[in-house]
């Protein structure tokens, strides 16, 4: 009896000197030794050893349209590519996790207010290739360091609610005197919207008859961010 023929798969690698060529450059060359689609690779090279992740690595970048976008993917849709398993989903969610864990690290170790652009790159770096609206709240001291970074909530596509009630609360509970909102814009375009306008001077209101400064409303974007305190919006 002729047994079904095997069902198509990204093929064994064979290829030593190709790996050892890649670790000699993760090793000694410089920031910009591996390519995006190697640095994918590699990653993957570790999770899948007996397989040549090279096909898997581009085509993981041509569906997420680059590097960030494929350690930015939730691990579900990381999952539904085909030649993705768990251990390969998990190997770039570490990868991302450590990334977020180092520019992380000025971002508490500074007032938020002296430490802008630190938290502008952690801030981008977490959310602007998220593919859903997403809202958090960093909650401040009286000194202006980080007592909290709490994400409250996520929406769809185009939206997600933010409740003042909720957040003064949560500002209380956590005795912040101050608090900066986020979000991101899946569009790419970190543009206000009316309603973000809108909920930004309701929340700042409310705060301010309980002695809680909103510092700001950060909008988060493929093509930047936008500060509403500094477009005149608060």
């Amino acid at each position: 009896m002729n047994s079904l023929p095997p069902k198509p798969k990204d093929k064994v690698h064979t290829g030593t000197g190709h790996r050892a060529r890649l670790r000699e450059r993760l090793l000694h060359g410089a920031n910009d030794a591996l390519l995006d689609h190697e640095l994918i690779e590699y990653l993957l090279m570790l999770a899948i050893p007996r397989r040549d992740t090279k096909p898997l690595a581009k085509r993981l970048i041509d569906e997420f349209g680059g590097l960030a976008g494929v350690l930015s993917a939730p691990s579900d849709s990381l999952l539904a590519v085909k030649g993705m398993g768990k251990t390969s989903a998990a190997a770039l969610k570490i990868a991302q996790l450590s990334a977020l864990r180092l520019i992380q690290e000025p971002v508490k170790e500074q007032p938020i207010l002296s430490g802008w652009a630190a938290l502008l790159d952690y801030l981008r770096a977490d959310m602007a290739h998220l593919t859903i609206e997403r809202v958090r709240v960093l909650f401040l001291n009286s000194k202006n360091m980080l007592i909290r970074d709490e994400h409250i909530g996520d929406g769809s596509v185009d939206q997600a609610a933010i409740y003042t009630r909720q957040v003064i609360k949560r500002a209380l509970d956590l005795g912040a005197v101050s608090l900066i909102l986020v979000h991101n814009h899946p569009s790419g375009n970190p543009s206000p919207s009316k309603q973000d306008i809108a909920i930004t001077r309701e929340i700042a209101e409310a705060g301010r008859r309980l002695g809680i400064s909103v510092h700001d409303h950060v909008i988060i974007g493929k093509e930047g961010h936008v500060s509403l305190r500094s477009k005149g919006l608060i």
